[in-house]
């Protein structure tokens, strides 16, 4: 990166983290980083192909993406 870091360059990543860490990180008391690393693994799986998204049009990100690949080819 050749320019000046702003913090709109890291606002995606940091809103997906911040959910990631309130939804599963801060609401459980864990035992071990495995135990950490698998609700993260698994809340993961459930934002990416089942958690509806408004600015995507009411879809879950993989849905979305599988439509707008479709619709280009």
């Amino acid at each position: 990166m050749s320019r000046k870091a702003t913090c709109l360059d890291n606002a995606a990543m940091e809103g997906f983290f911040h959910l990631l860490k309130c939804e599963t990180v801060y609401l459980y008391d864990y035992q071990s980083f495995e135990e950490v690393s698998q609700a993260a693994a698994d809340w993961i799986s459930i934002y990416n192909n089942y958690r509806i998204k408004e600015k995507l049009s009411g879809k879950s990100p993989v849905k979305y993406r599988l439509l707008t690949t479709e619709e280009a080819s």
